[in-house]
């Protein structure tokens, strides 16, 4: 299996390019300047404590909603333009949740671009599914993520690529985790989700990622409707509005730090 555990302490890593859709923008993790913030903003932050004062660099090159095509035709080229120590390459989620889409062919997508970024930058890091047994509207395509899930672990061991395996982070299984969406991390889903990677990179963390989180009062069943209610009124609804009209939730966003820039 790929090494999931790194250990940099003699050669740390001074520059990093996030390249991905919504999960690696942030979403679901707003800041206080209106854009978000997200776990790789997060790991950004953890890595640039191990350097000198402004001598760590960062880009943030993904875009909520992007399919893995237009990352690969978007986002690819400019993260080996850059050529950083270290990206973070997570795609094909919002293929895998599209009726009739092959987890198989995704993944074959998937590596071509993985070995463009191996032979341009110095460490590729990718990232698989989460575990969705406990995600309402994903639950159905848990067995597509988890064959999707497999196809990057493999593809991970033929290139040398630490892992963020969200799938084993027990933590992201609660809902607070989650986001009121159902489909994006909350604040503390995306900073469990960043002390992960840190970890996977050999970095010691402030906290364990998997800590359990208090225990919840108990739900009667008409609180757990009338909040399935609510959740299909404000996002369920407009989702498949958008998917019926073609559009994407990130149509007209762009890239929140395009450049490697000190934090």
């Amino acid at each position: 299996m790929a090494d999931d555990s790194r250990s940099r302490a003699e050669d740390s890593f001074g520059s990093y390019a996030a390249i991905g859709d919504s999960f690696t923008e942030g979403v679901g993790d707003p800041g206080p300047d209106g854009r978000f913030v997200g776990w790789a903003d997060r790991l950004a932050v953890l890595l640039d404590d191990r350097l000198p004062e402004h001598t760590f660099r960062y880009a943030n090159l993904a875009v909520r909603g992007r399919l893995l095509d237009q990352i690969v035709e978007e986002q690819v080229p400019r993260a080996r333009e850059l050529a950083p120590d270290l990206v973070t390459f997570c795609a094909g989620g919002n293929d895998i949740i599209r009726p009739g889409s092959d987890p198989d062919d995704v993944a074959e997508r998937f590596e071509r671009a993985v070995a463009e970024l191996a032979a341009s930058v110095g460490t590729v890091m990718v990232t698989t599914g989460f575990d969705t047994r406990g995600v309402p509207v994903l639950r159905h395509l848990r067995g597509k993520i988890a064959t999707y899930t497999a196809h990057v672990r493999a593809i991970a061991d033929r290139y040398d690529c630490p892992v963020l395996d969200l799938w084993s982070l027990r933590s992201v299984q609660d809902r607070r985790a989650w986001d009121g969406d159902r489909l994006h991390l909350s604040p503390e889903g995306h900073t469990r989700v960043a002390l992960r990677a840190a970890q996977v990179l050999g970095l010691d963390v402030p906290a364990d990622p998997d800590q359990p989180w208090p225990p919840l009062p108990p739900r009667g069943s008409l609180e757990v409707r009338r909040d399935n209610i609510q959740w299909a009124r404000e996002h369920l609804v407009p989702w498949i509005g958008r998917r019926l009209r073609g559009e994407s939730s990130g149509d007209h966003v762009e890239p929140k730090r395009p450049d490697l820039l000190p934090l």
